[in-house]
């Protein structure tokens, strides 16, 4: 029943990640897993990921998108029929050749993404200008056969929502992708409370057979980066492939013009990593699977009584405001271990009820954010309720006041100096640099660095003005984030 502390992230911050998501109980031990680079969720786990998921799929709705679902199985033919497409996936592809005991005339592939399958569907939807727009998002499990995995962070199967849409033109598809793009940004900051980045992807870095790749960028708690979340401008090239066309107004045919979005299970892997500390997980409040445990505590059966009192009253009006709780009954573990295993799971407020607090009508309350003494204090048991409401709006706002901090102490803006530019990121930093785009000088990062470009950030610190591009020193009309990456 006992379990070890964490590795300090100081020390070793891929162990520490790797010992929390098992110790917190969000994911079966990897090792034990009977399927190599996949995930084993366990309830906690999953109950985060719901709570990512309820808060997109209403955003989802009210921006008039609306679900379905495709086939797990797309017909290899599909994925090559676009050859940027075929190629940026082709590594990471896992075929079906065989079904029922016999070789299919055509292998499947197992879905890594589903433009595909979903652009042929929307070439047989879609015939006049009046069935425009066509906005569909499908939460579902994709396949990338992954050589290093990393719970939630990198898996050969995940779990996410995936995005498509179709318009009339490409400004109606360009503002679609940019609505999408500021969905999962107030997502992220409002209720990750994760300080993330909008930004454009360079052309090397964009979405395969994309005309325009956006992301959401974060920082995590060693300094890297970590994609949270993508929307794409695809342009026409799924709709020429897939012949996805209608009638316009003046009875002639058009290509539609076609949008991809996605979050995946990803994001939970940057809510552990943006916000955790060394005694495990540390939860935003507003999306936090228990949001208030209550832990009662006794010593002799005569004590229980009025202890159990109080708890069951404080859970009464605590669950009657609205908020998640959770009831810590067990009696086979010390006050301590509890204590511990609460703060594992990043529980954000924790009310201790004993013997005395009920002598003097208190109750003691711990919030996750702030460890240790400074963090804890007693409250008369008739202000609890109020006390604990106005924790929550707190402690989300401090960590995000926290994440935010720390995101821009570690990001300098660096001009003509390649030296210090690889210092920086050497170091796990991120620069903020002029860049020219180009391949050769992306390349040049990764091989001198072992970084990329993150993105063009779409709030440019200076706008209007030009610089010399880090890498080649020619003119560059725009800066971006370089950092390592997850």
């Amino acid at each position: 029943m006992s379990k070890q502390g964490v590795t300090p992230r100081s020390e070793d911050y891929s162990a520490w990640y790797n010992e929390v998501v098992v110790q917190a109980e969000l994911v079966d031990n990897p090792e034990k897993t009977p399927v190599r680079g996949c995930m084993i969720i366990k309830p906690y786990g999953y109950e985060l990921w719901e709570a990512v998921k309820s808060n997109l799929d209403r955003r989802f709705k009210e921006t008039g998108h609306q679900n379905a679902y495709f086939p797990l199985f797309i017909p290899m033919s599909f994925l090559e029929k676009e050859a940027d497409h075929v190629e940026g996936f082709a590594p990471e592809l896992a075929v079906v050749t065989h079904g029922g005991g016999k070789e299919l005339a055509e292998p499947y592939v197992i879905r890594p993404t589903s433009e595909t399958i979903i652009g042929e569907a929307m070439s047989r939807w879609i015939q006049s200008f009046r069935d425009l727009p066509l906005l569909l998002n499908q939460w579902a499990n994709v396949v990338r056969w992954e050589k290093r995995t990393r719970p939630f962070l990198r898996t050969s199967e995940f779990l996410w929502q995936e995005g498509h849409t179709a318009h009339a033109t490409h400004d109606e598809a360009q503002a679609e992708a940019l609505q999408m793009l500021d969905i999962y940004a107030e997502f992220a900051i409002e209720k990750a409370a994760i300080p993330v980045i909008k930004g454009q992807k360079s052309d090397q870095e964009r979405f395969a057979g994309a005309l325009r790749s956006y992301t959401i960028e974060a920082m995590m708690g060693d300094g890297k980066a970590l994609q949270a979340g993508t929307s794409h401008n695809l342009g026409q090239n799924f709709a020429r492939v897939f012949d996805i066309q209608y009638v316009d107004e003046n009875n002639e045919q058009q290509y539609c013009w076609t949008t991809s979005w996605g979050v995946s299970t990803r994001m939970v892997g940057a809510i552990i990593m943006a916000h955790g500390d060394d005694q495990g997980l540390r939860l935003p409040p507003e999306i936090a699977p228990i949001q208030v445990v209550l832990v009662p505590i006794w010593r002799k059966d005569e004590e229980k009584v009025g202890v159990l009192e109080v708890v069951d009253r404080l859970r009464d009006t605590l669950k009657a405001k609205g908020l998640r709780l959770h009831v810590d009954l067990r009696e086979n573990v010390t006050p301590g271990y509890k204590f511990n295993d609460w703060e594992m799971r990043g529980v954000p407020v924790r009310i201790e009820i004993g013997p005395k607090d009920v002598e003097k009508g208190s109750a003691a309350i711990a919030r996750r954010d702030i460890p240790g003494k400074a963090g804890k204090e007693f409250i008369n048991q008739d202000k609890v309720v109020d006390h604990v409401l106005q924790l929550m709006v707190d402690i989300q706002a401090n960590l995000l006041k926290q994440a935010t901090e720390f995101r821009d102490s570690n990001i300098t803006i660096v001009e003509n100096d390649y030296e210090k530019f690889g210092e920086i990121l050497r170091n796990n930093g991120w620069a903020l640099t002029w860049f020219c785009g180009g391949a050769e000088c992306e390349n040049r990062t990764k091989e001198d660095f072992q970084a990329v470009s993150r993105c063009f950030p779409l709030d440019q610190p200076q706008p209007a003005m030009k610089g010399k591009c880090i890498c080649c020193e020619g003119e560059a009309d725009r800066m971006a984030y370089f950092a390592k990456a997850y």
